[in-house]
């Protein structure tokens, strides 16, 4: 176990020093996939890559995701494996998802106790929500058909190796909205000859606010938030055009329904009292996590079996996570990872000093092991 941590740490350390954007992880899929068929797996490469393992005859499957992108942020680490692509970071802890479940790879081809297939998932572009659709949409499933997947995030400021999930949902989704407001500019003096965008736009930026306020129950935790506000006005001429930018987070699906719907109506409303036009572009890029019962029973199972603490109903975040998508197609469990509570591992996930812990490798990848044979048990002889 010791040899793996050791090669574990130095494949997460060249993960984190060679960071790559989404959709253009071409250097992390190839070594992702030279180091899957070195372990002997089937392997498979298009938006993602999948590796393939079987054994014993078992016709049931599993699948086990992880990221592999990384975020256009300048790195202030002053360890030893800071990110030599500038102004890209692995922020979000994806170099150790990656490394962990190739740690679980080498586990299972080395001693395949389990009777099935493991379908080991490693996804682009996570960040911006679109890695995993991608991969549905080149057919993924329906290639490579599971009965469950999983996936495993870490968790700064959490004990290490804490593992926490809930059933049912347990990340946000996430909704990017942009208002468009055309109104009459004119002259700064004469602000009765036109209709200015800016009073227009802030009078909608405020009523905005009623949504979560007065619209949506208080045990709804739904977030709309203005976030920029652009207008082609200068110092003595009202704007007559003015864009509205922002982001809306919500638990549930008929939140984020009816975000949107009293957006529209919000926004069509004050245009007409002031005589002007607006539209409204509301495009949810991240839907709702929703963990199924079965999946999360197993993992807390697994979890408890392995000596770590286990919080099997935590309360839900506030983040968004593309493996929606997956779990919205087959029965799933997210389940996060305590990353540590002190120094760079208890930085907040996306800082520019964030660092993935190593004392996590071992641990997730015999996780990750355990959890194949729970939910793939071999055959005892007779």
């Amino acid at each position: 176990m010791h040899d793996l941590h050791a090669r574990l740490i130095q494949q997460r350390h060249a993960f984190h020093r060679d960071p790559e954007l989404g959709f253009q992880e071409a250097r992390t899929k190839a070594t992702v996939a030279g180091i899957l068929r070195g372990l002997g797996l089937e392997v498979h490469e298009g938006a993602g890559v999948v590796g393939i393992l079987r054994a014993g005859g078992g016709n049931r499957a599993i699948g086990l995701r992880a990221d592999m992108d990384a975020l256009p942020i300048l790195e202030t680490s002053t360890h030893g494996y800071v990110s030599e692509n500038s102004g890209v970071m692995h922020a979000c802890g994806h170099d150790g998802h990656m490394t962990m479940l190739l740690g679980a790879a080498e586990t299972l081809a080395g001693d395949p106790d389990f009777d099935g297939t493991v379908v080991f998932i490693f996804q682009p572009n996570e960040e911006h929500g679109l890695g995993a659709q991608a991969m549905i949409d080149e057919g993924v499933l329906e290639r490579f058909p599971i009965d469950e997947v999983y996936a495993i995030h870490n968790l700064p400021g959490a004990p290490v190796g804490q593992v926490s999930t809930r059933v049912g949902q347990i990340c946000a989704s996430e909704s990017l909205f942009e208002i468009e407001i055309t109104g009459k500019g004119g002259h700064a003096s004469m602000p009765q000859v036109g209709v200015d965008a800016i009073t227009v736009g802030a009078e909608m930026v405020s009523v905005l606010q009623t949504i979560v306020s007065r619209k949506l129950a208080p045990s709804s935790s739904a977030v709309v938030s203005v976030t920029e506000f652009l207008t082609d006005g200068q110092r003595n001429v009202l704007p007559g055009h003015a864009v509205l930018k922002g982001d809306a987070r919500a638990r549930l699906p008929e939140d984020r329904q009816a975000i949107e719907a009293f957006m529209r109506q919000i926004v069509n409303g004050v245009a007409a009292a002031h005589g002007i036009s607006a539209t409204v572009r509301f495009n949810t890029e991240f839907i709702e996590v929703i963990n199924a019962e079965t999946p999360v029973d197993a993992a807390v199972r697994t979890a408890r079996a392995a000596g770590l603490e286990t919080i099997p109903d935590r309360p839900p975040m506030s983040f968004s996570e593309d493996f929606a998508h997956f779990s919205a197609a087959v029965p799933g469990c997210f389940l996060l990872l305590g990353n540590g509570e002190d120094g760079p591992h208890g930085q907040p996930l996306h800082a520019s000093d964030y660092d993935f812990n190593d004392a996590l490798l071992p641990i997730g990848a015999a996780f990750w092991a355990a959890l194949v044979r729970d939910r793939l048990p071999a055959r005892q002889d007779t």
